[in-house]
């Protein structure tokens, strides 16, 4: 069944005037908790298999590595797919793919096996954002979009809570192999789910005349189809993407490396990290949410985009810094606090530079830039990833590690603001 409006629909859109748009962000929510279910599981059995397998600070940075190799190949090839396919099939692949490679690691007997399976699940999880992404642009008006990709980037924060509290449970009671397995096998709940259930707003039977009326408020896109080659000449691709290469990594050394920081410095294990983990996530949420929140309520106000989200982006910036000092905290709860605060920021930033590309951008473009600009912050996490791994083998100290984490956020602001001063809609 294909929805349909007249003109006097189209005159005065209402957001009361349906909410089914919000079922879309809650099942994008759900496979990002999936997503970081799967992502994390590894980082937090580091100390376990690290003593099983031997590996290094080296070894382990190793498989970070090849993880965000495969994560960046993949982001830029699915931002591409997206656009092509659609968010319907195109993040159900992506899924599929990201759950066999996450359920092959319970198979992995050697280092090689384990970068075998790192990369699969790093080729369908690269596919995650820019699927999320080119669904709420299709469901959403730009006014809302920071709103409702913080509440589905919010399922990554959840995903982070639910895996210390299950995996450890379930490793004590069945082997590491296990953990895998279940969460693997339980998480593919969710495909047939979202296959039956998304469709484009026009195609969709639940969608009332008002509500594809004010989802579509935003003038139409005169561009059908662009080269993705003719993307990377405009500055607004290249502010997306060193946004990206810049912040990424910070996340992704939280959630690689947190867990092995709380066991070195405050003498956590496998029973013992959940409620620090836990509380740091649950901060992150909040950011994640109220970032969002934040720059929509700001455009509510009649601010423009490009003051709602700088603003927004630099009070987050500002709440980052305090990290360069988690290391020296002498009591575990004032550096979970800390290194939550700027977990927290870094989600309320994040919420807002993903909207950067929808706020400029045609709808026939947003996935491609989205995967331009994931495969640079996944090339920039490779790189950190390789700086950390260096740093802990020779030093054995986070500190250099969080420094760069706090001040990444204001440097990431200026190449935004230098690049895209005022945020305006590309001519292609």
């Amino acid at each position: 069944m294909t929805t349909t409006i007249g003109p006097a629909d189209a005159a005065a859109p209402s957001a009361a005037a349906g909410k089914y748009r919000w079922v879309v962000v809650g099942l994008l929510f759900l496979a990002m908790v999936v997503n970081y279910v799967d992502r994390q599981t590894l980082g937090l059995l580091k100390p376990a298999l690290t003593e099983e397998f031997g590996w290094s600070e080296t070894d382990y940075a190793d498989l970070v590595f090849w993880f965000q190799a495969a994560y960046a190949i993949a982001y830029l090839t699915w931002g591409r797919v997206m656009d092509r396919m659609g968010a319907r099939f195109g993040f159900g692949l992506a899924y599929l793919i990201w759950h066999v490679g996450h359920i092959a690691t319970a198979a992995a007997t050697s280092f090689g096996g384990f970068v075998a399976a790192r990369v699969l699940l790093g080729l369908g999880e690269g596919g995650g954002f820019p699927g999320g992404i080119k669904a709420v642009t299709e469901w959403f008006p730009k006014k809302e979009r920071a709103l409702a990709t913080g509440l589905f980037n919010a399922g990554t924060n959840i995903g982070a809570i639910v895996t210390p509290l299950v995996v450890p449970a379930i490793v004590l009671a069945w082997g590491w192999q296990a953990a895998f397995i279940v969460t693997g096998v339980a998480g593919l709940i969710w495909l047939p789910i979202w296959l039956l259930v998304y469709r484009r707003p026009r195609e969709h039977p639940k969608v009332s005349a008002g509500e594809l009326a004010y989802i579509e408020q935003d003038p139409p896109d005169t561009v059908e189809k662009v080269a993705w080659t003719k993307l990377l000449g405009y500055r607004e691709t290249w502010a997306y993407a060193i946004g990206k290469f810049l912040i990424d990594p910070v996340w992704w050394m939280f959630l690689f490396w947190l867990p092995d920081f709380l066991g070195k410095r405050y003498g956590l294990d496998l029973k013992t990290f959940g409620p620090p983990l836990v509380a740091i996530y649950l901060l992150s949420d909040v950011g994640s949410v109220g970032g969002g929140w934040m720059s929509s309520r700001f455009m509510h106000m009649g601010w423009s985009i490009n003051r709602a989200r700088k603003v927004t982006m630099l009070i987050c910036a500002l709440l980052a810094l305090p990290v360069a000092f988690a290391a020296f905290a002498s009591n575990l709860w004032v550096a979970v606090l800390i290194i939550g605060v700027a977990t927290a920021a870094h989600q309320g930033f994040s919420a807002n530079l993903y909207t950067l590309p929808s706020d400029v951008f045609p709808r026939s473009a947003v996935a491609s830039v989205i995967g331009i600009g994931g495969m640079l912050g996944a090339i920039g996490g490779m790189v950190f990833s390789k700086y950390v791994g260096f740093i802990l083998e020779r030093l054995g100290t986070y500190t250099p590690i969080f420094v760069i984490a706090a001040t990444a956020y204001l440097l990431a602001l200026l190449v935004v603001h230098l690049l895209t001063p005022k945020m305006e809609p590309v001519k292609l």
